[in-house]
């Protein structure tokens, strides 16, 4: 059976860019803090690689601490980060964060139908996504926002940390079609944030240890890569199939909705609700069709929930568990998208003749 991959929020594929950028540096034998030829040669590769992120994400190369992710970049920036008294050394988050953001926050901030967030009058003490990973909805950050989490947005859209003016922000190498288990903290020129590991003061200090150098060089030549990308408008023709697929489902069910739809998003994303229709049931099935996608829900020691993320923004916890996300990448083609919606109409056909 042909297999289709449509889950790129979860992860992209490794892009040959990085793969080759990896393969070369395994052949590095330095340790990039070591002050002799060897270890020079892995001070240019860190370097490099730290230009290439800055460089997508418009920031100073002063500004990139590399981490092992996303993950570890947010707990970073929520633990140590620069915010006011006035919160109580707490930053405020909103109900459609990443779990990683919202397990930090101790205040929460409501989202309306449309998925919006209204941050309200102190920014800085806010940890705000910029593209949400289930619904593909885009907010607009306020001045001075005190911790974004850019990890969708970043290799899709163009991003300009320095345009946003936030004092923090995570990436992620590998929803970029870089290696998993590499990131990004960035920090505002001239803000405090506290070292996260003390030792031997790599990462400008922030963060102690001997740097992942294979992954870092992945990272960056996916960044770089996924800048190109960006810039010669390749995902206006992923949107465009987006927009074919949802056509096609639109016109196979009357009951089906497109969660984001009417708002700004992510030009790959498809939140697909239809009520009655378990999202799990429809991932599961959609797989032994050779297609992979995810649910709107979420697993959690084993037990499945409602997306959070549509109960917040005021679905009924049936409706929030009867979603999927479909999610496109650049290599993802009309026929992928048509294969899929036939595959998805027969599975739908099917549910309907049991539901009678």
């Amino acid at each position: 059976m042909t297999r289709t991959y449509l889950d790129h929020n979860a992860t992209s594929p490794l892009r040959d860019e990085a793969r080759a950028a990896m393969l070369a540096a395994m052949d590095v034998v330095g340790n990039p803090s070591s002050v002799h030829t060897e270890g020079r040669s892995a001070k240019m590769l860190l370097e490099r690689a730290r230009a290439q992120v800055a460089d997508l994400v418009g920031a100073d190369v002063s500004e990139i601490v590399f981490t092992s992710g996303a993950t570890e970049a947010a707990a970073f920036a929520l633990m140590h980060g620069p915010r006011s008294s006035t919160a109580g050394g707490v930053f405020e988050v909103s109900q459609i964060e990443h779990d990683c953001v919202s397990s930090w926050g101790m205040k929460t901030l409501p989202v309306d139908r449309m998925g919006k967030v209204n941050v309200g009058e102190r920014p800085w003490d806010v940890a705000l996504q910029l593209a949400n990973s289930e619904t593909g909805i885009l907010q607009t950050l306020p001045v001075g926002i005190g911790f974004c989490d850019m990890v969708q947005a970043v290799g899709k859209l163009p991003v300009s940390f320095t345009e946003t003016h936030a004092l923090t922000a995570c990436v992620s190498a590998h929803k970029l079609g870089g290696p998993k288990g590499v990131g990004a903290l960035i920090i505002k020129a001239g803000s405090h944030v506290a070292a996260l590991i003390k030792g031997g003061g790599q990462e400008m200090g922030r963060r102690s240890g001997t740097e992942n150098i294979i992954g870092i060089a992945g990272f960056g030549a996916a960044a770089e890569a996924a800048g190109r990308d960006v810039a010669a408008g390749r995902w206006e023709e992923v949107a465009e199939f987006r927009n074919i697929l949802e056509n096609a489902l639109e016109a196979a069910s009357r009951t089906t909705i497109f969660v984001g739809k009417d708002v700004a998003r992510l030009p790959n994303t498809s939140c697909i609700l239809t009520p009655g229709w378990k999202g799990e049931t429809q991932v599961m099935q959609m797989d032994l069709s050779g297609f992979a996608i995810s649910a709107g829900s979420a697993c959690s020691s084993g037990k499945v929930k409602a997306s959070k993320v549509l109960s917040a923004m005021g679905y009924s916890d049936g409706d929030a568990a009867s979603a999927i996300r479909v999610s496109l990448g650049l290599e993802t083609r009309q026929d992928d998208i048509l294969r899929f919606a036939d595959a998805w109409t027969a599975r739908l056909k099917k549910h309907e003749m049991r539901a009678a």
